[in-house]
């Protein structure tokens, strides 16, 4: 049996490495733009309920925004994978006293609790994780297509989704599949890109 490594796959190993490559100083900085960039954008400041991720494996770092943004009184949601619905998300309100548990991606999450999850319909802000990014707001994420699922009908639901990433996950051009959901905004430390 041969194994064929897809582009996709080997882009994805390729910038994953970038990003990891970024020093604390670098990470840190990007963080706190990012953080700015967010607490001013007009989507967040009229919105209640936003989720938003934890980062992992070099990911822009959100726990400056998340802290800023519970200071501003702001609903926080994070993703939960689905227990019933294999490859789906659920999303539950997150607080500093939310009890996390690890998921088998090694990823915190919060412990499962069906009167803390909001219908992603009622998300006013989805602040979205991807590896890659291009010009045309194309995502590339982690390959299990969770927020490609999500994302489906955000434009019938009323949710903005917002990608962040660091300035190094921008390629110059993604394929795309069916399934693949691109995004109306990214927002890197250095670029706000809106379609």
């Amino acid at each position: 049996m041969t194994f064929e490594i897809s582009a996709r796959q080997i882009l994805r190993k390729k910038v994953r490495q970038l990003r990891n490559s970024l020093t604390p100083e670098q990470q840190h900085s990007a963080a706190q733009i990012l953080c700015q960039k967010l607490c001013n954008h007009p989507k967040i400041k009229t919105s209640q309920h936003i989720s938003l991720f934890l980062s992992f494996d070099g990911e822009i770092d959100t726990r400056p925004l998340i802290l800023a943004l519970w200071q501003q009184k702001k609903s926080l949601y994070l993703p939960v994978l689905h227990p019933f619905s294999p490859g789906h998300l659920l999303f539950l309100h997150y607080t500093p006293e939310t009890p996390m548990v690890s998921h088998p991606f090694g990823i915190q999450e919060p412990r499962l609790n069906v009167q803390s999850v909001l219908p992603v319909s009622q998300l006013d802000v989805i602040i979205t994780p991807l590896v890659a990014f291009d010009a045309q707001g194309n995502r590339l994420g982690m390959g299990g297509g969770y927020y490609d699922r999500t994302l489906k009908n955000w434009r019938n639901n009323g949710s903005w989704p917002i990608g962040v990433a660091h300035d190094c996950q921008q390629v110059d051009a993604l394929s795309c599949e069916d399934w693949d959901i691109p995004l109306p905004e990214i927002i890197t430390p250095s670029r706000d890109w809106c379609w």
